[in-house]
């Protein structure tokens, strides 16, 4: 099963929704007249309220010790039927009541707010990424996932609307980063320079406003639909575990069993080719395939490095693999000092570096190292970038080891060998391809790790992959001679625009499946200077999510209207599959046609290869 579901267009109003609420009906909770006169003047100063003034009145009711827990009448609803024809929403409780409660001195580890909403309780969830919370103001509605289900609850009136946002962004920040969500709290998270990320409200948004008037021509259309083009079984109980793209003639599929080679065509990948099953250990001593968990193409693709898993996902080496007689030619271990170390991941010097014949060295990283590594010493060896005066081989020294606690994670390079790493702890540290010893830029995290980072080919655009959404990150800053740069060359200071968001639909968060987490979050794929990466692809579930990255970058784009803290994207097209996505990826650039604005994506489930085509409208 395979093809496209549009999320621009969901309609997830109940015919119930627009009744009125009765005239008799109390939006709060029942108390004496002159609290309730207080309460409506409340609500006359909430139409008003900047957020500044929003935080001051919320201080007010935090002195007068309320913790949060407002038992505001409302309307609970419940969505059944999941993606079917016959899905709707349904009133779940007329006269619901939320609450956000301080949980701090309870048995719970997880966090200490957490939203309520009775009675029953029928909703008890933690304030974190997990709901998926995504606001309605037109409707004075928040919809979440929590329990396996989705939910949408509607407020009386539009001050309780906002005062329940308030109250969410609020415990949202103290459950993710633990501390106040004060000015002195965001600056202790951001510091100084990230002003636009600890209120993004109020941040200038001129910089993407730059950046989309800067693009030619501008897309406003929909995203098109995608057409299935090819789907290739596995086959001979294969399992399929990751993809090799290649640029040139071949691209190459990963699998428990061997490295299957398939053919580049302007539909996607097709036909089945040689395969190589690799084995032996370092000594001469035979061992079992050992399923890579890293396939990185070099020399003008005619050779490949595979990098299997060891202790704690790390590798002590990789296997050199002629591709032209699909046999190992050579096993490398990662050595210093004459000691064996491991890596984490291992990458491409740059964007295109696949693409060079006579390309000898890699990219290497691991929890606390990031170095690169060169082929033609027997043993191989570490270079210093910018040092290539030192002695071949290199002990290690300040620059390349960090300190503890980096807790590096994954990272990619641009077209200019500028490297992005993303780490446990959320940041995303940018380094010059002159130097690795200091991040130029070193973003703070917004509370989950990153798994997963890309960059565009000319260094502007970062996106980072978290468990629950996608960070997209614009690096570009003016210097102080008015010189546009991006954080790979110079530092930012203050300068720094917010990033943007890359969301599910609570809905499709749950189609997606309760259990499962963004991976593999990338742009489309080009290698050349003047060109522009059309969109982003990530997988989830069954679910390859894409977006267009044209609309993304739009400040005016109908998604961020009316929205509170970081603007968050919930426009994307999905491809479902009848089983779990493994890998997502858009073909390189030159396997776009007059029919199809954009390459091929293929995406990989464990038994099968399919490869589809953004179909131009008739």
């Amino acid at each position: 099963m395979g093809g496209s579901h549009s999320r621009e267009d969901i309609d997830l109003t109940s015919s119930d929704e627009e009744e009125e609420y009765d005239e008799d009906y109390d939006a709060r909770s029942p108390i004496s007249d002159p609290a309730a006169s207080a309460g409506q003047r409340d609500d006359d100063l909430l139409r008003t309220a900047t957020p500044a003034s929003l935080e001051a009145i919320d201080a007010k009711l935090r002195s007068l010790d309320l913790k949060y827990q407002r038992p505001t009448a409302a309307k609970l609803y419940l969505h059944v039927g999941g993606a079917s024809s016959s899905a709707r929403w349904v009133l779940d409780e007329r006269r619901a009541t939320y609450a956000f409660v301080d949980k701090a001195g309870d048995d719970s580890p997880s966090a200490r707010w957490f939203l309520e909403i009775g009675p029953g309780p029928r909703v008890s969830a933690p304030v974190d990424s997990a709901l998926q919370l995504k606001a309605n103001p037109a409707q004075s509605r928040a919809d979440f996932a929590a329990g396996g289900s989705v939910w949408a609850l509607r407020l009386p009136t539009d001050a309780e609307f906002r005062r329940f946002r308030v109250d969410y962004e609020r415990c949202l920040f103290e459950n993710t980063y633990g501390v106040e969500a004060t000015d002195e709290g965001r600056k202790e998270v951001f510091g100084a320079d990230f002003a636009a990320w600890a209120r993004p409200d109020e941040a200038d948004d001129a910089v993407w406003a730059d950046a989309q008037e800067s693009l030619n021509p501008p897309v406003t259309a929909p995203m098109r639909d995608l057409l299935e083009e090819f789907e290739e079984e596995a086959g001979d109980g294969e399992s399929i575990q990751s993809l090799a793209l290649g640029a040139l003639d071949n691209s190459f599929v990963v699998g428990s069993s061997g490295i299957q080679v398939v053919k580049n065509f302007h539909q996607g990948l097709h036909g089945k080719g040689a395969s190589v099953r690799i084995s032996g250990a370092r000594g001469g001593s035979a061992s079992a395939y050992s399923t890579p968990k890293k396939a990185l193409l070099m020399r003008g693709e005619t050779d490949m490095l595979l990098m299997s898993p060891g202790e704690a996902l790390h590798s002590n080496g990789v296997h050199h693999v002629d591709i032209e007689t699909g046999k190992v030619v050579a096993e490398w271990r990662f050595e210093k000092d004459g000691t064996d170390i491991a890596m984490r991941d291992i990458a491409n010097d740059s964007k295109g570096a696949q693409l060079e014949p006579s390309g000898s060295t890699f990219l290497g990283l691991d929890d606390n190292r990031l170095c690169r590594w060169d082929m033609r010493d027997a043993r191989g060896r570490v270079q210093t970038i910018g040092s290539s005066s030192e002695s071949p081989v290199l002990n290690w020294s300040q620059g390349h080891q960090f300190s503890r606690g980096t807790n590096f994670q994954c990272f990619a390079s641009t077209g200019d060998g500028s490297i992005v790493v993303g780490s446990v702890d959320g940041k995303i540290r940018l380094y010059s391809k002159s130097s690795m010893r200091m991040a130029k830029t070193a973003f703070p995290g917004l509370g989950s790790p990153i798994t997963h980072v890309d960059v565009t080919y000319d260094g502007k655009w970062i996106l980072g992959t978290t468990d629950t959404y996608l960070i997209l990150i614009c690096t570009i800053f003016k210097d102080k001679d008015g010189k546009e740069k991006t954080g790979f060359s110079g530092r930012m200071g203050n300068r720094i625009s917010a990033p943007r968001l890359l969301k599910l639909t609570p809905l499709d968060a749950i189609l997606a499946g309760t259990d499962n987490k963004f991976h593999g979050g990338q742009f489309s794929w080009v290698t050349e200077n003047g060109k522009q990466e059309k969109h982003l692809v990530a997988t989830v579930g069954k679910f390859s999510v894409i977006w267009n990255f044209q609309q993304v970058k739009d400040s005016n784009h109908e998604c961020y209207r009316d929205q509170q803290g970081l603007k968050s994207c919930y426009c994307y097209k999905v491809v479902l599959k009848d089983e779990s996505i493994v890998d997502s990826r858009f073909m390189h650039e030159k396997f776009a046609t007059g029919d199809s604005p954009e390459a091929p994506l293929v995406v990989a489930t464990p038994m099968k290869v399919s490869s589809f085509s953004i179909a131009n409208r008739r």
